[in-house]
């Protein structure tokens, strides 16, 4: 008991006398417009004011410390919290950092270097590292664990890698290479931030150009249009678009200009071209300048990369395709690279474009071909057979009216004439005239007279004999009804001269 009443006083005595003279409770608050405030004693009336100041902060935080061990006993130790080692504290605690690494490539003509992607581990349990690269199917390259997992040195001195050297945009050295850190996970960031460590912003990885340059284009799909194609095909069936056009091949060694034909198809929007061959042009008779296909209004919207040589051209690579409104008569369209003049179109293609396109232009435009010059008669064998001379490289003798041969065969007009002549010695001369009528010739006797002093026999070889009016061109020669009793016949042979080589008065015929 004794024991008890002395550390009672001993807990008593460590708290500060404080004087006291009035052992009443004074009144402290008082109300002062609806609000209660602290009332401040009068001093001089027995009262003393309120000490505020007296305590310490160390004297209050011993106060509060102390407890009353009469009332409610001694205080009561808490145990000290048991020791955890780190493996157990941070076991299964890893820091994740995702970067990168630039591998150079030697003896490469298309790329210097590849961009390896890498995550790297930091195993808080035992401050070790370890690097692996994400396994990409297919790569050729040797891919995985990079670095096995174990502290890695930092430097030369033997210190070794913690977590407060890692943060982001960053290199990380490790065996000569250099390691880029662009970005962590959540648990990273807030267990580095917890520590006081501001955690730098991400980067993004730059693109690999190997693997760019892998990458197949994406394919562009075009929604399918409402066009009915069988209806077409069914309606437009054997409808073709006819028009005329001139080849401007001024391209060639020798600019020249051929007739072509453009033939449109209306059953499935197909343009053939056809060359017109002329007779004897020279040329191989070739069936078509271009066959039956759809035709690119722009043929040079192509890429260089597009392997034209062994890839058809698909829809996808095709805008626009040639449609009816392009041509029209008097323009010139552009078609393989080739210029193609339209000046005319068949009766069809007038009532087509009237009825579906009305307000394309249909006029034909004139033109003018340089048709072939004939060279002029140079008096050697007949006109006829000079003329095969021109027209073909073997020349074929001319062709004959066999019919009217068989049936005028041997039928013979003999007429009796005289030579209309200045001179005075041909007024006695009496010649033969026969007309053959299986050929249209004429030939011309003389009857030998004796004393006479001029020799008889063939005045005229067997020959046809053109009128004076006629051109070299476009000779007329005699015929039957030409010859009649009182006519004349005159014989020219060279147009140039004006004056006739003969003249002959018919005075009567020979009946046989």
């Amino acid at each position: 008991m004794t024991d008890l009443i002395g550390t009672a006083a001993c807990n008593y005595t460590l708290l500060p006398q404080l004087p006291k003279t009035l052992h009443g409770r004074p009144q402290t608050l008082k109300y002062k417009n609806g609000y209660a405030v602290p009332q401040r004693p009068l001093v001089g009336i027995g009262r003393e004011p309120l000490l505020v100041d007296q305590f310490t902060q160390s004297e209050l935080d011993q106060m509060n410390r102390q407890r009353a061990i009469l009332t409610y006993g001694p205080a009561r130790t808490h145990p000290l919290p048991d020791f955890i080692p780190a493996h157990v504290a941070f076991d299964k605690k890893v820091l994740r950092f995702n970067g990168y690494f630039r591998q150079d490539i030697e003896g490469s003509s298309e790329n210097e270097y590849y961009v390896r992607p890498i995550v790297v581990y930091y195993y808080l349990e035992d401050d070790s590292i370890s690097i692996v690269e994400p396994v990409v199917e297919n790569s050729g390259i040797p891919q995985g664990k990079l670095v096995k997992r174990h502290q890695l040195p930092k430097n030369a001195l033997g210190e070794t890698y913690h977590w407060k050297d890692l943060n982001l945009r960053t290199d990380l050295i490790v065996y000569g290479t250099v390691y880029r850190l662009c970005d962590c996970d959540l648990f990273t960031r807030d267990f580095l931030e917890s520590s006081g460590i501001i955690v730098n912003e991400p980067e993004e990885m730059p693109v690999d150009p190997y693997t760019q340059g892998r990458v197949q284009p994406l394919q562009s799909y075009n929604t399918p249009s409402d066009f009915d194609r069988l209806k077409q095909f069914l309606t437009m069936d054997r409808k073709v678009l006819r028009f005329f056009a001139l080849w401007k091949n001024w391209d060639s060694l020798y600019s020249e200009t051929r007739p072509v034909l453009l033939l449109y198809y209306l059953m499935d929007d197909t343009v053939e071209i056809r060359e017109v061959h002329e007779p004897n042009s020279g040329r191989d008779p070739f069936p078509l300048l271009l066959r039956r296909q759809r035709v690119l209004k722009d043929y040079k919207e192509l890429t260089d990369a597009f392997p034209s040589c062994v890839l058809e051209v698909s829809e996808q690579e095709v805008k626009e395709y040639y449609s009816p409104k392009d041509f029209k008569v008097g323009d010139t369209i552009t078609m393989m690279g080739r210029k193609f003049f339209i000046y005319d179109c068949d009766q069809y293609t007038k009532n087509y474009y009237q009825e579906h396109l009305g307000e394309v232009p249909l006029k034909p435009v004139d033109i003018k071909y340089h048709d072939k010059e004939i060279p002029p008669y140079n008096g050697f064998g007949s006109l006829e057979d000079s003329l095969q001379n021109c027209l073909s490289l073997i020349p074929q003798p001319p062709k004959k009216d066999f019919i009217k041969i068989l049936e005028n065969d041997h039928k013979i007009l003999r007429y009796e004439a005289k030579l209309d002549s200045p001179n005075p010695e041909d007024h006695g001369r009496r010649f033969i005239l026969s007309y053959y009528l299986s050929n249209d010739m004429i030939s011309i006797f003389e009857p030998p007279v004796r004393n006479s002093g001029t020799i008889g026999g063939k005045f005229l070889e067997k020959t046809r004999i053109p009128k004076p009016d006629g051109t070299i061109d476009n000779p007329q020669y005699y015929g039957p009804s030409d010859l009649a009793i009182g006519s004349t016949i005159e014989g020219k042979f060279n147009y140039d001269n004006l004056a006739p080589e003969f003249i002959f008065h018919l005075r009567m015929c020979f009946q046989l």
